[in-house]
C-alpha cells in the first residue's frame, strides 16, 4: 500500500476546488453569500485595502446593481475593453480570484462614511433583488469593461466579486 503525502492530498483539493465554479445563480452558494454577510461585524477588520467593512458592503451592492440596470457605468476605450474581455475569460477558465487593490470605476468607490446596519441590511435586500431578476431573465447583457454577459457570466463574476471582499473582511 503505498502512502500519499500531504503535500500531494493538498495539491489534489486545491485543484478539485479550482474545478468548482461557484455562482450566485447557485441556491447553495447564494445562502452561503448571505450567511457570510450576515456574520459581518462594525468592527469586521480589513486584510488589505482602503474601505471599511461598511463602504465595502455599499461598494459590493453597487457593484450588484450593474446587471439590474440601476447603474450604468460609463463608457470606456478600445483597449481597456480588450482587456477587460481578456480578464473575464481568464476569470472563468482559470477559475481565478480577484487581484487585492483592483482599480474600479470611479461611480463604484465608497470613501464616505455610512451606517453598518443600514449598509448590511441594503446590501442583502439588492442581493435578492439580484436573485429575483435573474429569475425573471432580466439581467443586462452587457458590461462595459467585460463584454458581452450571459447569465452564467453574472452568476460567476458577482459571486467572485463579493467572495472576494468578504475574504477581505475575514468571512
Amino acid at each position: 500500500m503505498a502512502l500519499q503525502s500531504p503535500f500531494r492530498s493538498h495539491r489534489k483539493s486545491e485543484e478539485r476546488k479550482r474545478l468548482v465554479k461557484k455562482s450566485l445563480h447557485d441556491r447553495i452558494y447564494f445562502e452561503e453569500i448571505v450567511n457570510r454577510i450576515s456574520n459581518l461585524t462594525e468592527n469586521s477588520p480589513g486584510k488589505w485595502g482602503k474601505m471599511n467593512v461598511c463602504q465595502m458592503m455599499r461598494h459590493c451592492n453597487y457593484v450588484l446593481q450593474v446587471p439590474q440596470k440601476k447603474i450604468m457605468l460609463p463608457d470606456i476605450n478600445i483597449i481597456f475593453q480588450m482587456i477587460g474581455i481578456l480578464t473575464k475569460i481568464e476569470i472563468q477558465i482559470f477559475n481565478n480570484g480577484i487581484p487585492k487593490n483592483m482599480p474600479t470605476f470611479q461611480k463604484l468607490i465608497v470613501n464616505f462614511e455610512c451606517d453598518f446596519d443600514e449598509e448590511k441590511q441594503s446590501l442583502l435586500k439588492t442581493l435578492e433583488e439580484y436573485r429575483i431578476n435573474f429569475n425573471n431573465k432580466n439581467l443586462s447583457n452587457l458590461h462595459v469593461l467585460f463584454g458581452k454577459m450571459e447569465e452564467k457570466d453574472w452568476g460567476f463574476l458577482e459571486y467572485k466579486h463579493l467572495d472576494h471582499h468578504l475574504k477581505q473582511f475575514n468571512v
